[in-house]
């Protein structure tokens, strides 16, 4: 029997393989080591493998597309209800493998190499500015304890504590002066660090003319357009812009019934990280808009006027996620509003 659809329960060095022929009987069934998947599926006729959306799967997309398969990843909570009784590597596989034939189903696209890359600049500037933020909560906690009180803000401890490091007349021991010194001598390597991934994001940006022209938005710039490259790529896996911000997370939740709609606070889904970038580039925007006479600006200052700072800034991030979307997918530069 030809195979014509395969789910692939990834994982280190086991997966399992789930296939069935074009009337959806099971003809493949088999359980691989890493060494082994690739040379199984290499002599499979070309056919749609279906895989979670999880570590490694962009690697193997590209490996199987190689290979001349038809690749779809799908989100991880859209394969849940397709698990039949107990949770394994079985039961996962034919799940994936029903949940890749349906019809409506959505698909994570599949990114290459070069977005890979940006996608892997932003989480390690990430993880450095978390771990930055919990350095100086630390030291702003452990000078607490000695009663001296420092104001919130990374630039406040750049700026405070190596003046109290000098100061011989707060009380410090001379091992709590050695502590400190090394926290600030840290908390330097950190910005350090910082810095060498945003030139490395800057970098990238200056040579993407497609991040260059998003950039052109208003409250968009070369985080958030590399970011979003990155995420989407050409965008086409959404039919519209407001599949672009629902998958963001910026359109509300609904909780209707008996025809009665009720909607709440944004949903929240989706890409976090990128969503978080929209909303802090839609408040410069807000707050940059008051005294203006363009548009955009008197749209904006109505609105916070009319409903808050921050479900204006909410609002400049659902519609620049609309606005992107069309300048990827049509290839256009962006023209402001008269």
């Amino acid at each position: 029997m030809k195979v014509t659809t395969v789910g692939v329960d990834l994982a280190k060095r086991v997966f399992q393989l789930h296939g069935v022929d074009q009337h959806g009987r099971v003809v493949l069934r088999k359980r691989l080591s890493r060494s082994k998947l690739t040379e199984c599926l290499t002599h499979l006729p070309p056919c749609l493998i279906g895989m979670e959306a999880c570590g490694g799967a962009h690697y193997w997309a590209r490996k199987f597309q190689q290979m001349g398969h038809e690749v779809k990843l799908i989100s991880p909570q859209f394969i849940k209800p397709y698990v039949k009784s107990n949770k394994n590597d079985y039961n996962d596989a034919e799940a994936i493998c029903e949940a890749v034939s349906r019809p409506q189903m959505r698909f994570v696209p599949v990114k290459g190499v070069a977005h890979q890359d940006i996608q892997a600049l932003h989480r390690i500037r990430e993880r450095l500015i978390g771990a930055r933020t919990a350095l100086v909560n630390q030291t702003r906690g452990l000078l607490a304890e000695y009663g001296i009180v420092l104001p919130q803000g990374v630039n406040q401890v750049r700026k405070h504590l190596p003046c109290i490091l000098e100061d011989a007349d707060n009380g410090l021991t001379s091992l709590a002066r050695e502590v400190f010194a090394d926290l600030y001598e840290h908390l330097q390597a950190v910005d350090e660090q910082i810095a060498a991934a945003e030139r490395r994001i800057e970098r990238v940006f200056r040579s993407h003319p497609i991040c260059q022209k998003l950039a052109q938005v208003n409250g968009v710039g070369r985080f958030i357009a590399t970011a979003l490259v990155a995420a989407v790529g050409e965008g086409r896996e959404f039919r519209n812009g407001r599949g672009l911000a629902a998958w963001l997370g910026l359109v509300p939740r609904q909780h209707s019934t008996a025809g009665k709609p009720k909607l709440l606070g944004i949903s929240k889904r989706g890409n976090c990280y990128l969503r978080k970038l929209l909303i802090h580039g839609g408040r410069a925007v807000v707050r940059h808009a008051q005294g203006k006479t363009d548009a955009q600006s008197r749209w904006v200052t109505a609105l916070k006027q009319r409903r808050g700072g921050n479900i204006a800034a909410v609002a400049v991030a659902n519609k620049n996620a609309r606005i992107l979307w069309a300048l990827l997918t049509r290839g256009e530069d962006y023209r402001q509003a008269a």
